[in-house]
């Protein structure tokens, strides 16, 4: 088949962008061309196409926000962080928990078969027939005292061996509540709900009732602690409040939101930084003790500039260009002078002024549509 050579092939991927393209070009310019007047006063472009097409925002003056970028680091939530230490010692016979385990509270962690333990049973045994002798002496005490064979000072001091021979009952049995268990076996159980994240206890071991070292650390990680190093040249632009972003190597494409609830106004000596906090909810765990973390804090400054939304812009042959409107609603081609970029919006030192609307959406396409 011969192809006349007044005919344009247009492959077919191309068509609906050129129809989209053609679109553009047909609304921002006005075309009005018809051959029936009617039917060119219909379709001519209506001013409210633009705004549902392109969308479209004003031009604010603000006072400009700045960024203070800090390294830093998860860790627990120390509020939230509970030690385990064992209250006897004794011969580890089984752990139940590993680390890293999730725990509820009373689970038992370990089970420990003690001495301590046993000899606080024949405590108990002990104490209870010091009691009963107590009791019988001052009954006896007593019937003396009515037939004029003891003394008052001996009445009162078999009294006295009653109430301490009580106290010492009481006492050890207030031990045996506290260590429960029975027998010489003494059991660890978790105090609250949370993960294993520090285990010092296996099998076999032995351990004194007055080691210093704990066995478990349990923590609740539904919120974690993010700690900061501000330099001392910093200092001056953080307080409490500010709006802090969080960005972790593990999940970089997903930023965390929070704001600085404490400044540790302690001075590290050698670094020269101090550490800011931003606690955060960690319901999904995502969040783990140790990660490194880049943390973002946003901070009020003292000059104003005309703001727009970062998508407003257009980057074309090294300089910046917007769409904006003029009063009766046509698009022009701007160019702008940019100061800064934070978040989404764009801070200018020229170019627009406060009230200017510009394009937000499809900007791109509208400035190639008119012609750039």
């Amino acid at each position: 088949m011969n192809i006349p050579q007044h005919t344009l092939i247009i492959p077919a991927f191309v068509r609906p962008l050129l129809l989209i393209l053609v679109g553009l070009t047909w609304s921002l310019t006005g075309c009005r061309s018809s051959a029936n007047p009617e039917d060119a006063a219909a379709g001519q472009p209506k001013e409210t196409n633009l705004p549902a097409m392109a969308g479209i925002d004003t031009a604010r003056l603000e006072t400009v926000r700045n960024e203070l970028s800090l390294t830093g680091k998860i860790t627990f939530n120390q509020d939230k962080v509970v030690k385990v230490f064992p209250l006897v010692g004794g011969h580890v016979d089984a752990v139940k928990a590993e680390l890293g385990s999730y725990v509820e509270k009373g689970q038992v962690l370990a089970v420990i078969r003690s001495g301590d333990l046993a000899d606080l049973a024949q405590q108990a045994i002990a104490a209870k027939g010091q009691l009963s002798v107590a009791r019988k002496n001052l009954q006896v005490t007593e019937d003396m005292a009515q037939a004029g064979l003891a003394s008052q000072r001996e009445l009162v001091a078999a009294r006295e061996q009653l109430e301490a021979a009580k106290g010492e009952v009481n006492r050890v049995a207030e031990r045996r509540s506290i260590l429960g268990g029975s027998g010489s076996v003494y059991v660890v159980k978790s105090p609250v709900n949370g993960f294993v994240v520090e285990k010092n206890a296996s099998q076999g071991m032995e351990i004194r009732s007055d080691d210093p070292e704990n066995l478990f650390t349990i923590s609740n990680l539904d919120q974690v602690w993010v700690l900061a190093n501000v330099y001392e040249s910093d200092l001056s632009q953080v307080k409490e409040g500010d709006d802090a972003t969080i960005a972790t190597l593990s999940y970089p494409d997903r930023l965390f939101r929070g704001k600085i609830d404490k400044i540790f106004n302690v001075l590290d000596p050698e670094s020269k930084t101090l550490k800011v906090r931003v606690t955060l909810a960690n319901a999904d765990y995502t969040l783990k003790p140790e990660m490194f973390a880049t943390v973002t804090v946003q901070f009020a400054g003292h000059d104003q500039r005309v703001t727009v939304p970062s998508k407003a812009l257009v980057f074309d042959q090294s300089r910046n260009f917007v769409v904006a409107l003029t009063r009766a609603g046509q698009p022009v081609v701007r160019e702008v002078t940019v100061f800064k970029t934070i978040g989404n919006r764009t801070y200018l030192t020229g170019g627009l002024a406060p009230g200017d609307r510009v394009v937000t959406r499809n900007s791109l396409l509208v400035y190639s549509a008119l012609g750039h």
